[in-house]
């Protein structure tokens, strides 16, 4: 089984997939090897590339790890929620400028406000914290476009998460997730539909997101662009998105 990140791994940072990176995947597909989408995107942001890959029938991992996808026709397969409004209520009184959304499966987002253009997917309901605070959900996202990434780090350790499992992303971004979920949790699951031990799997990634499944892998391979951290956690580093890492890592197995 082949798992793979979406940002950074099969599309650019803007969102553009090489004609190459579409070429190697169909390559897999072609010798009837499974492919995964394994992303911190919601549904909204995925069903599009899904199409694009032309991948056959099958389960994408979305959200980090909370929600799993059975597509086409479209089936929600797994859900894992927690209770966002202890993680709500910190930020507000550290940070109260930060944007602050939840997801809503099949929908779009509950925000407190409008999120940079581009960010997000889906319908967006403007609402307050203690409104989306209500209910259990499957992720927090918080977002502040004036601060620079490592002062998003600094926000994450003052916040002092507990129960939750949280990941800092690009352009001073924090996905919030329930704890003990993340892509290799629900990688597993599928693997194992699948029948396939988990050192029979090859995981692409490049963000601190990819860390457990690049771990969990029999073979983990993190983009030359990603954190130190991220190509500590991989068996190998190929070369930069842009000098076609995805694609040369793909072509080793698959011609």
């Amino acid at each position: 089984m082949v798992a793979l990140d979406i940002d950074g791994t099969v599309v650019d940072h803007d969102g553009r997939m090489p004609d190459a990176v579409r070429d190697a995947v169909r390559r897999v597909v072609k010798a009837g090897v499974p492919v995964v989408l394994a992303t911190g995107r919601s549904w909204h942001g995925t069903r599009d590339l899904f199409d694009y890959l032309d991948l056959p029938a099958g389960p994408a991992v979305l959200s980090n790890g909370a929600v799993v996808v059975r597509y086409p026709p479209q089936e929600v397969i797994k859900t894992v929620t927690f209770d966002p409004s202890d993680v709500i209520r910190k930020v507000r009184d550290f940070s109260p400028t930060t944007l602050i959304a939840v997801e809503e499966i099949g929908r779009g987002y509950r925000v407190t406000d409008h999120f940079p253009a581009g960010d997000l997917t889906g319908e967006m309901i403007i609402e307050t914290p203690e409104q989306l605070s209500a209910r259990p959900v499957t992720r927090v996202i918080l977002r502040e476009p004036g601060r620079s990434d490592e002062e998003f780090l600094a926000l994450a350790d003052h916040l002092g998460l507990h129960g939750v499992t949280y990941y800092v992303g690009w352009s001073a971004w924090i996905d919030i997730a329930p704890i003990g979920v993340n892509k290799a949790t629900a990688l597993t699951d599928v693997a194992a539909e699948y029948g396939v031990a988990a050192d029979r799997v090859l995981a692409l990634g490049d963000g601190r997101n990819d860390v457990e499944m690049l771990a969990w892998a029999g073979r983990g391979v993190a983009l030359g662009d990603a954190p130190e951290e991220v190509q500590e956690a991989a068996d190998a580093v190929t070369d930069r998105f842009d000098d076609g890492g995805t694609v040369n890592e793909l072509a080793r197995w698959f011609g």
